[in-house]
């Protein structure tokens, strides 16, 4: 009898999902809507033909309790396309004996390079210059029109120091900056970032980048009591999750001065829609919709990890990067 995948995808960037489907023995059932499958959607699907072995997801896709029931006994693997993971009911798959794999490791460097291009454009105004320039409002060179603050020399605090963290902190050298890191796991100094507590990291750091996983212990990580503490010629960059920043709060500090610039790539609800112009008609905010690894190179990396990862289950080898502290091979 043939396994049956399900993909909450119809097509994927690269070569991932076609080698999938090209497996022997293998039928690979695939949600062909437009925008995001619903889990009930994908759980209709999962059990229409008596479930699956395996499904392949996005980062975004919510994977409850509700569809690893539908896809039945015989679900082995979840592999996520994508670092993040809080979209899964972790509890639900261990104690259904599934396990859950994501792709560290493939978008590190991409993700870098985009906080980096937040960077400056939030520091240095790029979005109103920009504007300005689309919509003809700029006549005249003035020297005092779009000023923003340096990159180059300024303190960076980075919270979370894993790759993404370590990325970034390597491009910081080209731009001779002093790098500050927090890190749950109190990782030491490594010639590129100095240890500090969060606090400490808060208060010296001209530009704060978030790099860590959204969970129980994170969500609000940076809230209002933590942008009190900011300097108000700081900028805070967020490429994590959107929930580790209280939104209303980051919204109230840039509108009363008292942080000087924000640059986002998530938010705490995905994917705006009308309600982004709350954001965008602040000429203080600069907002990207969740491309930090939007390359062609890494979503098709991305996508063969995650591959990768649900063929090494239903081939009965231990998954390549299970979801930290889970088990690689089903129960």
């Amino acid at each position: 009898m043939k396994e049956r995948v399900l993909s909450t995808r119809g097509t994927l960037p690269g070569g991932g999902l076609r080698r999938l489907a090209s497996r022997p023995d293998t039928d690979v059932v695939r949600w062909t809507g437009t925008g995001r499958p619903e889990p009930a959607e994908l759980a209709s699907l999962a059990a229409a033909g008596g479930g699956v072995s395996a499904v392949l997801a996005l980062g975004n896709d919510r994977i409850d309790a509700g569809l690893l029931d539908a896809a039945g006994p015989s679900l082995k693997v979840v592999g996520l396309a994508s670092m993040g993971f809080d979209s899964v009911d972790q509890r639900a798959a261990a104690e259904r004996g599934v396990v859950v794999t994501h792709t560290p490791g493939v978008l590190a460097e991409t993700t870098a390079d985009l906080t980096f291009a937040l960077i400056l454009a939030a520091r240095r105004r790029l979005g109103v210059a920009r504007d300005a320039l689309h919509s003809g409002a700029w006549d005249l060179f003035r020297m005092e029109d779009y000023l923003g603050l340096d990159v180059h020399g300024a303190t960076l605090g980075l919270v979370g120091y894993g790759q993404i963290g370590r990325a970034v902190a390597r491009r910081a050298t080209g731009f001779g900056m002093r790098v500050l890191h927090h890190n749950r796991s109190g990782t030491a100094a490594d010639g590129l970032s100095t240890p500090v507590a969060l606090p400490q990291l808060l208060a010296q750091s001209d530009i704060v980048s978030l790099h860590v996983p959204l969970t129980d212990a994170t969500r609000h990580l940076i809230g209002a009591a933590e942008l009190r503490v900011m300097k108000p010629t700081a900028t805070l960059v967020n490429t994590s999750r959107g929930g580790v920043v209280d939104e209303a709060a980051l919204l109230h500090a840039l509108d009363e001065g008292r942080l000087h610039s924000a640059g986002l790539d998530v938010y705490e609800r995905e994917p705006r829609g009308a309600d982004v112009a709350d954001l965008t008609a602040r000429p203080n905010l600069f907002a990207l919709p969740h491309i930090g690894s939007a390359t062609e190179a890494t979503r098709a990396a991305m996508v063969d990890l995650a591959v990768d990862n649900v063929l090494d289950v239903l081939d009965g080898r231990p998954a390549r990067t299970p979801l930290p502290g889970t088990k690689a091979e089903p129960a």
